[in-house]
C-alpha cells in the first residue's frame, strides 16, 4: 500500500503586547519510500530527481521555453520558481535568477572534483540542479541551472 506521509510544521507567533497574532508559513515535508518514488516518477525523473543525475543540455522541454506561469518540483507539486525569474542563458538547461523563497535548499557539492553548489527541493529534497553567479547582473547574478525533467511548467489563468 503507497503511503506518502506529509509531517506538518506549523509555529504561532505572538507579538510582544500579545495583541497582534502572526501565524508562520506552514510547510510541509513529503516523506515517501523510494520504492514509492520508482513507481510514481519516470525512469529519468528518478535518476536526476533521487539519484542526483543531470539531463542532457539542449534536450530538456523547458530549456528554450517562456510561456507565463509557475514552474513546479515534479517530485511533489512545490512551487519553485516564477517564470518571470526565467532567462535564456544558452548554458542547454532552463535557468532562473532566482527561487520563490523557501522552496529550495542549498548543499555544497564537490562531485566529480567541481565546488559547486546543489539546489534541492525544500518539501521532497529532490535534486532540481545546481545555481551559480554567473547569471544577471542586472537582477540577481545568480543562475539555477536546472534540470528540465526536475519541474513542471503550470501556466498563468488568462
Amino acid at each position: 500500500m503507497k503511503k506518502i506521509v506529509l509531517l506538518l510544521v506549523c509555529s504561532i507567533f505572538f507579538s510582544c503586547n500579545g495583541q497582534e497574532k502572526k501565524v508562520a508559513k506552514q510547510s510541509s515535508k513529503v516523506v515517501t519510500t523510494e520504492e514509492q518514488w520508482k513507481a510514481k516518477l519516470t525512469p529519468e525523473q528518478y535518476e536526476v530527481l533521487r539519484e542526483k543525475g543531470t539531463e542532457r543540455p539542449f534536450t530538456g522541454e523547458y530549456w528554450k521555453h517562456f510561456e507565463k506561469g509557475m514552474y513546479v518540483c515534479a517530485a511533489c507539486g512545490n512551487p519553485l520558481f516564477t517564470s518571470d525569474a526565467k532567462f535564456d542563458s544558452d548554458c542547454g538547461w532552463p535557468s532562473f535568477d532566482q527561487a520563490i523563497e523557501g522552496s529550495v535548499k542549498y548543499t555544497h557539492d564537490s562531485s566529480f572534483g567541481m565546488d559547486r553548489t546543489e539546489v534541492t527541493c525544500a518539501k521532497c529534497d529532490g535534486h532540481l540542479g545546481h545555481v551559480f553567479d554567473d547569471g544577471p547582473v542586472k537582477t540577481t547574478g545568480k543562475r539555477f541551472c536546472t534540470n528540465s525533467v526536475s519541474i513542471k511548467f503550470i501556466p498563468a489563468k488568462k
